[in-house]
């Protein structure tokens, strides 16, 4: 189990290194992209003990994207950077794949099957991205927190 686990995350950050590396990432960013897709591949992994594939990829769609809008503010760079290498562990492959293999091979029924799976997985990713990207970006900088802080503080001392 333990060794599965420690395998899962070395997978993940390499797979996702190696496109952070395919598309041209500047070197200074390949740690931070390696460790965004190994954050939503392992709480994939977890949210499939206890759910469905389609709701566990939602998950760990929240936490690439989530980690990438932090990691754009922090950085100064655009969110594609994290996000298009960090969300590929969580893209359906096999199942369209394995759609496409059904389809040529006359086995229609696991071709729908195989088909439908891969597309509500594909959008649990698309509405878990549109669920973090909505998000306003001042919400992602500490000058925003400091200032609601500052406002709470102001407005509790003027009250009593």
């Amino acid at each position: 189990m333990i060794t599965t686990t420690i395998l899962a995350i070395v997978e993940s950050f390499l797979a996702t290194l190696a496109y952070a590396i395919l598309f041209n990432v500047p070197k200074q960013y390949y740690t931070a992209c390696g460790i965004t897709g190994m954050a939503g591949w392992l709480l994939y992994l977890a949210m499939c003990q206890v759910t469905t594939v389609a709701l566990a990829s939602f998950v760990g769609t929240l936490a690439v994207v989530l980690i990438s809008r932090i990691l754009t503010v922090r950085k100064k760079c655009p969110i594609t950077i994290f996000l298009v290498s960090g969300i590929i562990p969580l893209v359906p492959g096999a199942g369209i794949y394995y759609t496409a293999y059904y389809l040529v091979t006359g086995q229609m029924s696991l071709a729908a099957v195989k088909g439908l799976e891969a597309v509500k997985i594909a959008f649990a990713i698309v509405l878990g991205i549109i669920f973090v990207v909505s998000i306003p970006r001042d919400v992602f900088q500490i000058r925003y927190w400091r200032a609601k802080r500052k406002r709470k503080r102001l407005k509790n001392h003027g009250n009593m």
